[in-house]
């Protein structure tokens, strides 16, 4: 027992949060990113984490992060967990495992950079071949190629030089399986709608499903896409239009 409780004080664990919005105005995704104040990797941008606290659980702690972030209180509904993260090369120094999560907001509120942090900021996403770009004026951040989590970090110390195009630790690779995560489960259980609100219209979703599909919004049949998604999207309504002509349905995940 004793030689098991001295292993346990070896690591750290971190909850590392890739928190997501949608800014209606210009019908993007967004992702929140932090800008380190403190060693490793000061002034690099990050995704939102914090160290998990004895007495708390893991899904605790991520809903704590983004109170702490952002200033939200959520349900824990809002949020999901993606995977643990635990190469021994993930991070330089005392070994660290992360517990990643995510969170998806149906608002894009102001924010303010919290402890450890000296700037945040929502970054609009968009595709870039078949890369996801990240971008917030002159930074922009790029999901990596790297398709083998094994290759990607033996390769991970010579791409952390510029913190304008590469974010701290492994996050690149973790946003990549965050991104890898949500496509896979757009058919079948897309929690990636919850950043349009309680209800959406299909053209909304289609939005987003074009974003992570690295497609044209007119690639998506209106028809086609909702007959394909019936099994998932269930009628509640019409929406307020301001502008003449027929108002578009609303609709809800019915899984949820």
């Amino acid at each position: 027992m004793r030689k098991g409780l001295k292993m346990a004080t070896q690591f750290e664990i971190n909850i590392t949060n890739i928190i997501w919005s949608f800014d209606r105005d210009n019908h993007q995704v967004n992702l929140l990113l932090v800008r380190r104040s403190e060693q490793p990797f000061s002034h690099f941008w990050a995704l939102p984490e914090t160290v998990m606290r004895s007495e708390e659980s893991a899904d605790e702690a991520a809903l704590r992060l983004v109170r702490e972030k952002i200033g939200l209180k959520l349900s824990s509904f809002h949020t999901e967990q993606l995977a643990t993260f635990t190469h021994p090369e993930r991070t330089p120094g005392k070994r660290t495992l992360s517990l990643a999560y995510m969170t998806f907001l149906p608002e894009m509120p102001d924010l303010t950079p919290g402890y450890g942090a000296t700037d945040a900021r929502w970054f609009s996403m968009r595709s870039a071949g078949e890369q996801s770009a990240f971008t917030n004026g002159k930074f922009k951040f790029l999901t990596t190629t790297i398709n083998q989590e094994t290759d990607y970090y033996a390769t991970l110390p010579e791409h952390m030089t510029d913190p304008k195009s590469t974010l701290a630790f492994d996050h690149n690779w973790i946003l990549k399986t965050a991104c890898d995560r949500i496509t896979n489960k757009l058919d079948y259980q897309p929690n990636i709608l919850l950043i349009l609100g309680a209800t959406f219209t299909l053209k909304q979703a289609r939005q987003v499903f074009a974003i992570f599909k690295h497609i044209k919004l007119e690639d998506i049949d209106n028809s086609n896409f909702k007959k394909n998604h019936r099994h998932i999207f269930e009628v509640v309504g019409t929406a307020a239009e301001n502008h003449p002509g027929r108002p578009a349905k609303v609709f809800r995940l019915s899984y949820l």
